[in-house]
């Protein structure tokens, strides 16, 4: 099974952190980057307030053919998106994975500045092991 990319959006849909794994995929602008970001937040609260469901959170899962889009939002609003290849198992434990790695490497580095971009090479490293690692 193949993971694509993860991006993190910070509460006010701007593109924190963005990563592809898979060397094929077709690289896109910066610019293109942060209109996706932004267009996904979008969407994202436009559903949970026209869903039918009381309380809804939002978009979780996004599937098509092609590509899996799932989406974790933590409890401060933080967004991690997860693009994998459809049949991947598990993409919602790997999210909660990736945020413990976010939390233990980006979070409570004292020099990392809440809601910015993040640039953290242990963050990058531990993420790229794991990613590699998943079956």
């Amino acid at each position: 099974m193949v993971v694509y990319s993860l991006y993190i959006l910070n509460k006010a849909a701007g593109l924190i952190y963005q990563r592809d794994f898979n060397e094929s995929l077709k690289r896109l602008s910066s610019n293109d980057y942060l209109v996706l970001s932004g267009t996904f937040h979008a969407v994202y609260a436009i559903a949970s307030q026209i869903s039918p469901v009381p309380s809804s959170s939002g978009i979780e899962v996004l599937e098509t053919e092609k590509f899996r889009l799932q989406c974790f939002q933590t409890l401060t609003g933080t967004k991690f998106l997860l693009i994998s290849e459809p049949r991947q198992q598990n993409t919602d434990a790997i999210l909660r994975r990736i945020y413990e790695l976010y939390s233990d490497y980006v979070i409570k580095n004292p020099f990392y500045q809440i809601e910015m971009p993040v640039r953290c090479e242990l963050f990058d490293r531990h993420l790229a092991t794991y990613i590699r690692g998943i079956p």
